[in-house]
């Protein structure tokens, strides 16, 4: 979580039904942290399915029109995030399902040669290889089968267990490890030692796309303009 999610966080509600139950009695405020809280997990998600930032943010903002339509109905009986990311699983794949979407192949992954293990200085030159080192990443991760991709994003990126992986795409714990070791494995072979320091840098989640997303689904449920502050800014005393 970042520290901007973690500010967010503080002012929660104590309980996943706590914060459903202000935004079912109306509070818009509560509403908007709810997708703060969740919007680069379930944008990540979505981008593993669609390969395509545009498509994902769609994805997002139709699940949360749907989320909202659909929160009288959350009992608590799985975590909102696992509740959440099933919608958004549902409406990337059902973007894929569309004729427009680009079928998924199975291409080799392109390799690196390994680093030494030294950590380079931070200069302009050193920046500009690590963000072409995190292309070459997103580039292999969009390259792993439809099976393991989602389960590595949600595993190896968000963090998530095993238990949690397998309950939010409803695929068994044992299927869930054997494809997440497959995927790591496809793409340790693919990108050496440097894969685990660079994970938290792939498709980048940032304040724009955030408040992108909130300020279109407010417009579209005709709520008010957000209010929070953006990501990265401070929380108004």
């Amino acid at each position: 979580m970042s520290p901007s999610d973690a500010a967010i966080a503080q002012t929660e509600p104590g309980t996943d039904t706590a914060l459903v139950d202000r935004i079912l009695a109306g509070d818009v405020l509560a509403f908007e942290r709810m997708m703060r809280l969740h919007n680069r997990r379930l944008f990540r998600v979505a981008r593993s399915i669609l390969r395509d930032d545009a498509e994902a943010e769609d994805a997002v903002q139709d699940g949360y029109i749907e989320a909202h339509r659909a929160l009288a109905g959350f009992r608590g009986e799985a975590k909102l995030s696992t509740w959440l990311t099933r919608i958004i699983v549902n409406q990337a794949l059902a973007r894929r399902r569309r004729p427009h979407m680009p079928v998924a192949t199975e291409e080799e992954l392109d390799t690196l040669a390994k680093g030494d293990g030294d950590v380079p200085p931070e200069t302009p030159e050193t920046l500009a290889m690590r963000a072409e080192l995190r292309r070459l990443i997103e580039a292999s991760i969009d390259g792993l089968p439809d099976a393991y991709r989602t389960v590595f994003m949600l595993r190896a990126v968000e963090g998530l267990s095993v238990e949690e992986t397998a309950a939010t795409l409803g695929i068994s714990s044992g299927n869930t490890k054997v494809r997440f070791l497959r995927a790591r494995g496809q793409l340790r072979n693919a990108l050496g030692a440097r894969l685990g320091s660079l994970l938290e840098d792939v498709f980048a989640f940032d304040g724009a796309r955030c408040d992108r997303i909130v300020a279109q689904v407010c417009a579209r449920l005709g709520l008010p303009a957000p209010s929070l502050p953006a990501v990265g800014e401070s929380n108004p005393t």
